[in-house]
């Protein structure tokens, strides 16, 4: 992978993680996004939908945000065939209505071009987990088996 790529993810994980906390540097954020990035969200989160560009990302984060109010990456892995790049993240995230944490992980197959994002494709190890985490009580969410 090359080291601009890498520094590009790496800055855009720091940013979006702020933006969550305290939802300021959408600016930071977007300097690492191509004009017509697309993010593709799984249909049946409350964030679902493919996003397009920066107004789009834009909403697609403040969705994220109504969401949760926390993010955290406890481990990554990165594979890359120079245009695109594959992310095995196994983090936590906490839901803003209801408290609780969840321990999950998920697949993004994320995309570039010149030197900047063009793409996101996450794919959830378990988004019925996810919806649980947004919809049910304050008690801890089960984190996904070891598999």
């Amino acid at each position: 992978m090359t080291t601009d790529v890498m520094s590009t993810l790496r800055a855009f994980y720091a940013s979006e993680a702020a933006y969550l906390t305290d939802g300021s540097g959408f600016e930071e954020t977007a300097r690492h996004l191509a004009p017509d990035v697309v993010m593709r969200q799984a249909s049946s989160l409350p964030y679902g939908g493919d996003w397009h560009g920066h107004d789009g990302f834009r909403r697609f984060l403040a969705a994220m945000r109504e969401s949760w109010d926390g993010l955290w990456f406890d481990e990554q892995h990165f594979l890359d065939d120079e245009a695109s790049v594959v992310v095995y993240s196994r983090g936590r995230l906490r839901a803003r209505r209801t408290g609780r944490i969840l321990e999950t992980s998920l697949l993004q197959w994320i995309s570039f071009r010149d030197g900047l994002i063009t793409e996101f494709r996450p794919y959830y190890h378990d988004t019925s987990a996810v919806l649980a985490a947004l919809t049910e009580g304050p008690s801890a969410v089960q984190p996904p088996s070891a598999d």
